[in-house]
Order: structure tokens, then C-alpha cells, then sequence
């Protein structure tokens, strides 16, 4: 095992800092919504966190109809 010096921590840090350098310099992801399509496994647990949802959706219909 290498012994932990400051001289060996500064090269490090010197490496890191040049690498968040170079990935600073690339553009940005551009964000999507379909990047994320397909994402959710079809089972029992989305499942029920959609019917929530889409009963949190209609609730809040229902009360925004209500208060027109």
C-alpha cells in the first residue's frame, strides 16, 4: 500500500481538478423527457404508484373544477 503523503494527495487532487476541468469544457446534456421512457420496470409497485397519480391528478381536477 502506498503511503499517504501530501505530496502524493496534491497529485491527486491536481489529477481530479484537471479531469473536472475537462468534463466542465463538454456541453451539458441536453435534457429530454424520452431519455427516461422505458425507465419504470412493469411491476407491482409502479403500478401502484401510477393508480396514486393519476388519482392525485383527478383529485386535484376535481377541486380546481370545483372552485371555478
Amino acid at each position: 500500500m502506498n503511503e499517504l503523503t501530501l505530496e502524493s494527495l496534491a497529485k491527486r487532487v491536481e489529477v481530479l481538478e484537471k479531469e473536472l476541468a475537462e468534463q466542465r469544457k463538454q456541453p451539458a446534456a441536453k435534457k429530454d423527457w424520452r431519455r427516461v421512457v422505458g425507465i419504470s420496470e412493469d411491476n407491482e409497485f409502479t403500478r401502484a404508484m401510477l393508480m396514486e397519480l393519476e388519482a392525485i391528478s383527478d383529485a386535484e381536477r376535481k377541486a380546481a373544477e370545483e372552485a371555478e
